[in-house]
């Protein structure tokens, strides 16, 4: 019996060997060696050297640039992430209407985000195109001027958040998994009532549902701090660096300057930011949120 015991301990182990060789090679291993690299001076060519809080220092006092991306960080935030909620949510409540073929309407709106970001990217660069994009085209047939999206310092950062919401549909697939889970017999005993239809949207369907619109605040919350791949095609940072977001800025220290130690020092800030963030969020969950399960 304690043989068998043995044997079934050992396999064990030997079947979860790969997982925790590559947790620690790939997740483990990288974290601590980025914490370490924050307080040297690394190239990635020569061996690190240790340099203390000066990476820290450097970028706090001196570094003007750090500044401008993480303020180009927290614009994009403030705005990308309502607006992702408020698209997907809305949309999310269209497509959960019993209306024939619906099916087909929730593939069209979920396609857009199998387009691979950088695909998207080169796509929206046409569309956002100040001579023959699509955009400014339709503001020209309705008489308005268009602006220069993302030639203008002014209007390239909206411009990249109005493409934001191209990316919705994964969130509406979450809202609908969402919007499925609320009791039926809640919307018959309103409609006994005389209940509107607003007045179930407003009084049934959003308290119940902000579990979902929660999870997706801080998945979206997360996302915009470490927004990269749209920027990085469609701009470069450009123009007059309107457009240069902290995790560009950080990618750029890496592996353009290959100041590698510097840009582990702006991970680690990133990190203790969205963390903040994120508890910010978490605290002030138990006065909206609402779990049928826990009341």
């Amino acid at each position: 019996m304690r043989r068998i015991t043995v044997r079934n301990t050992v396999n064990g182990i030997l079947f979860a060997m790969p997982w925790f060789i590559g947790f620690f090679a790939f997740v483990a291993y990288p974290i601590a060696a980025s914490l370490y690299y924050g307080f040297t001076e690394y190239d990635a060519l020569n061996l690190p050297s240790f340099v203390g809080f000066r990476n820290y220092i450097e970028l706090f006092k001196r570094d003007t640039l750090f500044w401008k991306a993480l303020s180009n960080t927290l614009f994009y935030t403030v705005f990308a992430v309502p607006i992702h909620i408020i698209v997907g949510l809305a949309l999310a409540l269209l497509l959960n209407l019993r209306v024939k073929g619906m099916e087909v309407y929730r593939t069209i709106y979920y396609l857009p985000t199998l387009v691979p970001a950088v695909a998207s990217s080169v796509l929206w660069l046409w569309i956002l195109n100040p001579q023959y994009g699509l955009v400014n085209f339709l503001l020209r047939k309705l008489g308005l001027p268009g602006p220069g999206w993302l030639a203008d310092p002014v209007w390239a950062k909206p411009a990249l958040i109005l493409m934001s919401g191209w990316g919705a549909g994964s969130a509406v697939i979450i809202y609908l998994a969402g919007l499925q889970d609320i009791p039926v017999q809640l919307y018959e005993a309103a409609e006994l009532d005389g209940a509107t239809s607003s007045q179930k949207t407003f009084y049934i369907t959003l308290p119940m549902l902000t579990p979902t619109i929660f999870f997706n605040l801080v998945m979206g919350l997360i996302g915009s701090f470490q927004y990269f791949t749209q920027a990085y095609v469609m701009t470069q940072g450009g123009p007059v660096n309107s457009t240069l977001f902290y995790c560009l800025y950080l990618y750029n220290n890496a592996f353009v300057y290959f100041k590698m130690g510097y840009a582990s020092a702006m991970a680690w800030i990133l990190f203790l930011i969205i963390l903040a963030a994120s508890s910010l969020v978490f605290r002030t969950s138990s006065g909206w949120v609402y779990y049928a399960a826990g009341r």
